[in-house]
């Protein structure tokens, strides 16, 4: 009898142990196997803004690409208000399976940070880096009326009396590049925010300000047009699409660099192996014929980094510059 109940204990414990080994197969092979069929569903490519500003048409040009590189659809969602927390909040909150992602740029995810008392989360931990995707630097241009040519001449008068710049609203890289030039400059230039980009462009084309600061892309009709002069790109290379203009460097003021970069960032927690297929998948899309020219002739340079690890990086290297310009500068969002 008791050799009996051994044998019965040892098949039992056999069997459980062959169990447990089962079951610990199928929950390892579970993710795997869910990440080897990525993608099986569309993915939600959340934009922070907006349709038609910068981060929604470097989104629409991508998302093609994207989805046919990966064998799938892409679907640009806009959820845009505050200054694109809104949309970045959504990306934070939504399941780590790369089926949400957002394409977020400079400020909602390196300045905001620092200009916004209550954020609801922490970019640098809430999110994963992919790669940054896309970069673009913003333009200083003056109303016609404006007797200043050059951005030695705007800082000239400056020192004699404001000179108004409109900025698509505060708390974002716009208005910090206004600070910055401030700064540099040390003039009287008088920051006039405003809700959006378009607003603040016919303020400027119909002289109720002096200038404004925005992407370049955002001011390249208008520039074509003659309607704004433009001064300066804030950035250390000229503008491919208008090679003309200067860099702020050049016009004396090398700490005036603001360029706004475009990234796609995925919730934490994403599986590494999604992760690092979205990476390989951006890349080939950015650096595609194609979307190079897409870009290209919005004025907008694609700009990719060699490992999400690298864009984590330069993310942490940005927040610690635009947060030096914010304490600097007082400058606030809310």
């Amino acid at each position: 009898m008791l050799n009996r109940m051994k044998s019965l204990l040892s098949i039992r414990a056999g069997a459980g142990a062959a169990a447990i080994a089962l079951l610990a197969a199928a929950c390892l092979a579970g993710p795997a196997a869910a990440e080897d069929k990525y993608p099986s569903r569309p993915i939600h490519l959340v934009v922070g803004f907006p349709p038609g500003g910068s981060n929604d048409i470097v989104a629409r040009i991508i998302a093609p690409k994207l989805g046919q590189i990966l064998g799938g659809s892409v679907i640009v969602d806009n959820r845009a208000g505050a200054n694109a927390i809104i949309g970045t909040e959504y990306t934070v909150r939504a399941a780590p399976d790369g089926y949400t992602i957002t394409l977020g740029s400079a400020s909602p995810l390196v300045i905001s940070p620092h200009t916004y008392s209550n954020m609801p989360f922490d970019p640098l931990k809430d999110l994963v880096a992919i790669t940054t995707v896309a970069a673009t630097p913003e333009l200083i241009a003056l109303n016609p009326d404006v007797p200043a040519k050059s951005l030695k001449e705007l800082v000239e008068l400056s020192r004699k009396r404001d000179i108004t710049l409109a900025s698509s609203g505060n708390g974002g890289l716009p208005h910090l590049a206004i600070e910055l030039l401030k700064i540099a400059s040390k003039g009287r230039i008088v920051h006039v925010p405003y809700k959006g980009a378009g607003p603040a462009i016919t303020d400027a084309v119909g002289g109720h300000v002096d200038g404004i600061i925005v992407d370049l892309p955002a001011l390249f009709a208008m520039v074509s047009e003659g309607k704004l002069r433009p001064i300066a790109v804030t950035d250390n290379h000229r503008a491919s699409i208008m090679p003309d203009i200067p860099t702020s460097v050049e016009g004396g003021l090398p700490t005036v660099l603001a360029f706004n970069w475009f990234g796609v960032m995925a919730p934490a927690k994403t599986p590494k192996p999604i992760v690092d297929k979205l990476h390989k998948a951006l890349v080939q899309a950015v650096n595609s014929p194609d979307v190079k020219a897409s870009l290209n002739k919005l004025g907008i340079e694609p700009f990719t980094q060699e490992s999400p690890e690298a864009f984590a990086g330069f993310m942490k290297s940005e927040t610690v510059r635009w947060g030096e310009v914010a304490r600097a500068s007082g400058a606030k969002g809310d």
